[in-house]
Protein backbone atom coordinates (compact mmCIF):
# COMPACT_ATOMS: atom_id res chain seq x y z
CA UNK A 1 0.00 0.00 0.00
CA UNK A 2 1.28 3.26 -1.18
CA UNK A 3 1.25 6.75 1.02
CA UNK A 4 -1.96 8.48 0.97
CA UNK A 5 -2.55 11.50 -1.16
CA UNK A 6 -2.97 13.97 1.80
CA UNK A 7 0.23 13.59 2.88
CA UNK A 8 -0.88 12.70 6.56
CA UNK A 9 0.23 8.79 6.96
CA UNK A 10 -1.05 6.09 8.51
CA UNK A 11 1.69 4.78 10.90
CA UNK A 12 4.01 6.25 12.66
CA UNK A 13 7.21 3.83 13.27
CA UNK A 14 9.46 5.06 16.30
CA UNK A 15 12.72 4.27 16.27
CA UNK A 16 14.66 5.35 19.73
CA UNK A 17 18.13 4.98 19.29
CA UNK A 18 21.59 5.92 21.33
CA UNK A 19 25.28 4.94 20.01
CA UNK A 20 24.05 2.54 17.66
CA UNK A 21 25.20 3.40 13.78
CA UNK A 22 26.33 0.34 13.07
CA UNK A 23 23.02 -1.38 13.45
CA UNK A 24 20.12 1.46 12.97
CA UNK A 25 20.86 1.05 9.31
CA UNK A 26 19.47 -2.41 9.02
CA UNK A 27 16.09 -1.40 11.17
CA UNK A 28 15.49 1.42 8.87
CA UNK A 29 16.24 -1.01 5.65
CA UNK A 30 13.52 -3.41 6.97
CA UNK A 31 10.57 -0.79 7.42
CA UNK A 32 11.08 0.88 4.49
CA UNK A 33 11.60 -2.54 2.73
CA UNK A 34 7.86 -3.23 3.76
CA UNK A 35 5.31 -4.21 1.75
CA UNK A 36 2.64 -1.47 3.28
CA UNK A 37 4.44 1.67 2.67
CA UNK A 38 1.97 4.41 3.73
CA UNK A 39 4.06 5.44 6.92
CA UNK A 40 6.61 7.76 8.18
CA UNK A 41 9.31 6.48 10.34
CA UNK A 42 10.79 8.99 13.49
CA UNK A 43 14.33 8.60 14.45
CA UNK A 44 14.71 9.94 18.36
CA UNK A 45 18.65 10.12 18.61
CA UNK A 46 19.28 10.09 22.01
CA UNK A 47 22.08 11.68 22.83
CA UNK A 48 24.39 9.82 20.39
CA UNK A 49 28.07 10.41 20.20
CA UNK A 50 28.55 8.38 17.05
CA UNK A 51 28.07 9.13 13.69
CA UNK A 52 24.24 7.78 14.13
CA UNK A 53 23.29 10.90 12.44
CA UNK A 54 25.13 10.68 9.49
CA UNK A 55 23.97 6.69 8.77
CA UNK A 56 20.06 8.03 9.60
CA UNK A 57 20.51 11.11 7.23
CA UNK A 58 22.62 8.74 4.38
CA UNK A 59 18.57 7.93 3.72
CA UNK A 60 16.87 9.61 0.82
CA UNK A 61 13.07 9.31 2.32
CA UNK A 62 11.12 12.27 2.71
CA UNK A 63 9.18 9.62 5.30
CA UNK A 64 12.04 9.78 7.88
CA UNK A 65 12.13 12.37 10.08
CA UNK A 66 15.38 12.46 13.25
CA UNK A 67 15.25 14.43 16.17
CA UNK A 68 18.19 14.62 18.31
CA UNK A 69 18.55 14.99 22.09
CA UNK A 70 21.05 17.41 22.72
CA UNK A 71 21.94 14.89 25.96
CA UNK A 72 20.84 11.41 26.85
CA UNK A 73 17.29 11.16 28.53
CA UNK A 74 16.48 7.50 28.33
CA UNK A 75 14.85 5.11 26.57
CA UNK A 76 11.21 5.63 27.57
CA UNK A 77 11.83 9.76 27.04
CA UNK A 78 12.98 8.86 23.44
CA UNK A 79 9.56 7.14 23.23
CA UNK A 80 7.82 9.48 24.58
CA UNK A 81 9.36 12.31 22.29
CA UNK A 82 8.13 9.68 19.03
CA UNK A 83 4.58 9.57 20.50
CA UNK A 84 4.43 13.26 20.36
CA UNK A 85 6.25 13.54 17.08
CA UNK A 86 3.90 11.12 15.35
CA UNK A 87 0.98 12.18 13.11
CA UNK A 88 -0.23 8.48 12.10
CA UNK A 89 -3.34 7.14 13.06
CA UNK A 90 -1.56 4.04 13.93
CA UNK A 91 2.06 3.63 16.49
CA UNK A 92 4.62 0.68 15.33
CA UNK A 93 8.14 0.54 17.38
CA UNK A 94 11.17 -0.50 15.54
CA UNK A 95 14.33 -1.29 18.06
CA UNK A 96 17.79 0.09 16.73
CA UNK A 97 19.06 -3.64 16.70
CA UNK A 98 16.20 -5.24 15.07
CA UNK A 99 14.47 -6.42 11.75
CA UNK A 100 11.27 -6.50 10.31
CA UNK A 101 9.95 -9.07 7.86
CA UNK A 102 8.58 -7.53 4.75
CA UNK A 103 4.95 -8.28 5.03
CA UNK A 104 4.72 -7.06 8.88
CA UNK A 105 3.17 -4.20 8.35
CA UNK A 106 0.79 -5.39 5.64
CA UNK A 107 -0.15 -8.50 7.68
CA UNK A 108 -1.74 -5.82 10.88
CA UNK A 109 -2.62 -3.46 9.06
CA UNK A 110 -5.33 -6.32 7.15
CA UNK A 111 -6.25 -7.62 10.64
CA UNK A 112 -6.79 -3.96 12.10
CA UNK A 113 -9.12 -3.30 8.95
CA UNK A 114 -11.35 -5.97 9.51
CA UNK A 115 -11.19 -5.74 13.61
CA UNK A 116 -13.85 -4.97 16.04
CA UNK A 117 -13.63 -1.48 17.08
CA UNK A 118 -12.14 -2.43 20.54
CA UNK A 119 -8.94 -3.77 19.37
CA UNK A 120 -6.27 -1.47 20.12
CA UNK A 121 -2.95 -3.59 19.85
CA UNK A 122 -1.96 -6.44 16.97
CA UNK A 123 1.09 -8.11 17.47
CA UNK A 124 3.30 -11.14 16.25
CA UNK A 125 5.36 -13.69 17.36
CA UNK A 126 9.10 -13.07 16.70
CA UNK A 127 12.48 -14.53 16.71
CA UNK A 128 14.68 -14.31 19.77
CA UNK A 129 18.47 -14.94 18.85
CA UNK A 130 21.18 -14.75 21.60
CA UNK A 131 23.95 -16.60 21.44
CA UNK A 132 23.58 -18.40 18.26
CA UNK A 133 20.03 -19.80 19.78
CA UNK A 134 16.84 -19.33 18.28
CA UNK A 135 13.80 -19.24 20.67
CA UNK A 136 10.33 -18.16 19.47
CA UNK A 137 8.08 -15.93 21.46
CA UNK A 138 5.68 -16.11 23.06
CA UNK A 139 6.07 -19.32 24.28
CA UNK A 140 3.51 -22.14 24.74
CA UNK A 141 3.00 -20.79 28.54
CA UNK A 142 1.02 -18.46 27.65
CA UNK A 143 -2.25 -19.70 27.64
CA UNK A 144 -4.42 -16.82 25.96
CA UNK A 145 -2.91 -14.68 23.51
CA UNK A 146 -5.26 -12.51 21.98
CA UNK A 147 -9.27 -11.00 23.13
CA UNK A 148 -9.07 -9.54 26.78
CA UNK A 149 -5.16 -10.65 28.10
CA UNK A 150 -5.24 -8.79 30.98
CA UNK A 151 -4.99 -11.10 33.83
CA UNK A 152 -2.32 -13.23 31.20
CA UNK A 153 -0.35 -10.04 30.82
CA UNK A 154 -0.42 -9.85 34.94
CA UNK A 155 1.24 -13.02 34.37
CA UNK A 156 4.43 -11.08 32.66
CA UNK A 157 5.56 -9.60 29.22
CA UNK A 158 5.17 -12.04 26.13
CA UNK A 159 4.71 -9.24 23.48
CA UNK A 160 8.23 -7.53 22.09
CA UNK A 161 7.58 -3.82 21.18
CA UNK A 162 8.77 -4.12 17.41
CA UNK A 163 5.99 -6.73 16.84
CA UNK A 164 3.42 -4.56 17.75
CA UNK A 165 0.98 -1.69 16.33
CA UNK A 166 -1.21 0.18 18.55
CA UNK A 167 -4.47 2.36 17.79
CA UNK A 168 -3.26 6.11 18.71
CA UNK A 169 -6.26 6.73 20.53
CA UNK A 170 -4.84 3.92 22.87
CA UNK A 171 -2.22 6.53 24.20
CA UNK A 172 -4.80 9.10 24.53
CA UNK A 173 -6.87 6.80 26.92
CA UNK A 174 -3.81 5.04 29.20
CA UNK A 175 -1.03 7.94 28.77
CA UNK A 176 3.01 7.34 27.41
CA UNK A 177 5.39 5.40 28.62
CA UNK A 178 6.34 5.83 32.48
CA UNK A 179 9.41 7.55 32.74
CA UNK A 180 10.22 6.67 36.26
CA UNK A 181 11.07 3.25 35.77
CA UNK A 182 14.33 2.45 33.68
CA UNK A 183 12.87 -0.98 31.92
CA UNK A 184 9.98 -3.30 31.38
CA UNK A 185 8.18 0.13 30.07
CA UNK A 186 6.40 -2.16 27.35
CA UNK A 187 5.31 -4.41 30.32
CA UNK A 188 3.71 -1.16 31.70
CA UNK A 189 2.33 -0.18 28.95
CA UNK A 190 0.54 -3.22 27.95
CA UNK A 191 -1.05 -4.04 31.31
CA UNK A 192 -2.61 -0.51 31.17
CA UNK A 193 -3.56 -1.06 27.72
CA UNK A 194 -5.26 -4.34 28.51
CA UNK A 195 -7.91 -3.04 30.70
CA UNK A 196 -9.38 -1.21 28.01
CA UNK A 197 -8.94 -3.00 25.12
CA UNK A 198 -8.73 -6.04 23.04
CA UNK A 199 -5.64 -7.71 21.46
CA UNK A 200 -5.05 -9.53 18.45
CA UNK A 201 -2.09 -12.12 17.75
CA UNK A 202 -0.34 -13.36 14.08
CA UNK A 203 0.80 -16.59 15.21
CA UNK A 204 4.24 -16.79 12.99
CA UNK A 205 7.27 -14.80 13.68
CA UNK A 206 7.09 -11.39 11.76
CA UNK A 207 10.44 -9.91 13.60
CA UNK A 208 14.05 -11.04 14.01
CA UNK A 209 15.23 -9.31 17.55
CA UNK A 210 18.93 -9.63 18.00
CA UNK A 211 20.93 -9.60 21.56
CA UNK A 212 22.91 -7.05 21.51
CA UNK A 213 25.19 -5.67 23.89
CA UNK A 214 24.13 -2.63 25.49
CA UNK A 215 20.86 -2.81 24.43
CA UNK A 216 17.20 -1.53 25.79
CA UNK A 217 17.13 -5.12 28.00
CA UNK A 218 20.25 -5.47 29.28
CA UNK A 219 19.87 -4.17 33.00
CA UNK A 220 21.68 -5.33 36.27
CA UNK A 221 19.77 -7.53 38.15
CA UNK A 222 18.51 -5.29 41.07
CA UNK A 223 16.93 -2.90 38.54
CA UNK A 224 15.22 -5.57 36.80
CA UNK A 225 13.84 -6.15 40.42
CA UNK A 226 13.24 -3.12 41.75
CA UNK A 227 11.08 -2.49 38.51
CA UNK A 228 9.03 -5.52 39.00
CA UNK A 229 8.71 -4.40 42.74
CA UNK A 230 7.56 -0.98 41.34
CA UNK A 231 4.93 -2.48 38.77
CA UNK A 232 3.32 -5.25 41.22
CA UNK A 233 2.85 -1.86 43.68
CA UNK A 234 1.65 0.11 40.80
CA UNK A 235 -0.99 -2.47 39.82
CA UNK A 236 -1.56 -3.81 43.84
CA UNK A 237 -5.41 -3.90 43.32
CA UNK A 238 -5.03 -6.32 39.97
CA UNK A 239 -2.26 -8.71 41.41
CA UNK A 240 -4.68 -9.08 44.84
CA UNK A 241 -7.35 -10.09 42.50
CA UNK A 242 -4.74 -12.96 41.09
CA UNK A 243 -3.05 -14.57 44.59
CA UNK A 244 -1.25 -16.68 42.32
CA UNK A 245 0.25 -14.62 39.86
CA UNK A 246 1.64 -12.42 42.57
CA UNK A 247 3.14 -15.39 44.25
CA UNK A 248 5.08 -16.48 41.13
CA UNK A 249 6.65 -12.44 40.43
CA UNK A 250 7.76 -12.61 44.65
CA UNK A 251 9.19 -16.04 44.36
CA UNK A 252 10.85 -14.77 41.10
CA UNK A 253 12.18 -11.53 43.03
CA UNK A 254 13.07 -14.22 45.94
CA UNK A 255 15.14 -16.54 43.46
CA UNK A 256 17.11 -13.59 41.77
CA UNK A 257 17.82 -12.21 44.99
CA UNK A 258 19.46 -15.34 46.51
CA UNK A 259 21.13 -15.92 43.38
CA UNK A 260 23.00 -12.45 43.33
CA UNK A 261 24.21 -12.40 46.74
CA UNK A 262 21.57 -10.90 48.87
CA UNK A 263 20.27 -14.52 50.24
CA UNK A 264 18.55 -13.46 53.41
CA UNK A 265 16.32 -10.81 51.66
CA UNK A 266 15.85 -13.37 49.08
CA UNK A 267 14.87 -16.05 51.26
CA UNK A 268 12.17 -13.56 53.02
CA UNK A 269 10.75 -12.90 49.25
CA UNK A 270 10.36 -17.14 48.74
CA UNK A 271 8.59 -16.98 52.06
CA UNK A 272 6.44 -14.16 51.25
CA UNK A 273 5.25 -16.12 48.08
CA UNK A 274 4.50 -19.40 49.67
CA UNK A 275 2.24 -17.78 52.27
CA UNK A 276 0.63 -15.94 49.44
CA UNK A 277 -0.18 -19.16 47.43
CA UNK A 278 0.61 -21.83 49.39
CA UNK A 279 0.06 -24.63 47.17
CA UNK A 280 3.19 -24.72 45.20
CA UNK A 281 4.69 -27.79 45.39
CA UNK A 282 7.77 -26.16 43.17
CA UNK A 283 8.41 -22.97 45.43
CA UNK A 284 7.69 -25.13 48.97
CA UNK A 285 10.50 -27.07 48.16
CA UNK A 286 13.35 -24.41 46.97
CA UNK A 287 12.18 -22.47 49.96
CA UNK A 288 13.13 -25.42 51.97
CA UNK A 289 16.48 -25.99 50.11
CA UNK A 290 17.15 -22.21 51.14
CA UNK A 291 17.52 -23.43 54.41
CA UNK A 292 19.83 -25.90 54.22
CA UNK A 293 23.14 -23.42 53.00
CA UNK A 294 23.43 -21.40 50.02
CA UNK A 295 26.09 -23.48 48.33
CA UNK A 296 23.33 -26.42 48.61
CA UNK A 297 20.99 -24.28 47.20
CA UNK A 298 22.96 -23.03 44.28
CA UNK A 299 23.93 -26.14 43.07
CA UNK A 300 19.91 -27.61 43.34
CA UNK A 301 18.60 -24.23 41.18
CA UNK A 302 21.34 -24.50 38.51
CA UNK A 303 20.24 -27.80 37.89
CA UNK A 304 16.84 -26.98 38.16
CA UNK A 305 17.03 -23.77 35.82
CA UNK A 306 18.73 -26.20 33.50
CA UNK A 307 16.06 -28.69 32.65
CA UNK A 308 13.57 -25.45 32.93
CA UNK A 309 15.49 -24.02 29.92
CA UNK A 310 15.83 -27.25 27.97
CA UNK A 311 12.21 -27.84 28.03
CA UNK A 312 11.00 -24.10 27.16
CA UNK A 313 13.22 -24.34 23.92
CA UNK A 314 11.68 -28.26 23.24
CA UNK A 315 8.39 -26.57 23.25
CA UNK A 316 8.83 -23.48 21.42
CA UNK A 317 10.70 -25.66 19.12
CA UNK A 318 7.68 -28.37 19.07
CA UNK A 319 5.16 -25.59 19.22
CA UNK A 320 6.31 -23.73 16.12
CA UNK A 321 7.00 -26.50 13.72
CA UNK A 322 3.64 -27.60 14.14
Amino acid sequence: MLPNKNNIPKVSVIIPTYNRAHLIGRAIKSVLNQTFQDFEIIVVDDGSTDNTREIVKSFVDKRIRYYYHEKNKGYPEALNKGLNLARGSYIAFQDDDDEWFPEKLYRQMMIFKNAKKKTGVVYSGFWKIKDGKKLYIPSTHVIQKEGNIHEELLKGNFIGMPTSIVKRECFDKVGMFDTTISCLQDWDLWIRISKYYEFKYIPEPLVISYYTSGGVNEKPIFVGVNVLNFIINKYHEDFNKHKKILSKHYFSIGLNLCLNNNFEKGRNYLIKAINIYPYNIKYLLITLVSFLGQSFFYRIVKIYRKLKNRFILKSNKKEYNQ
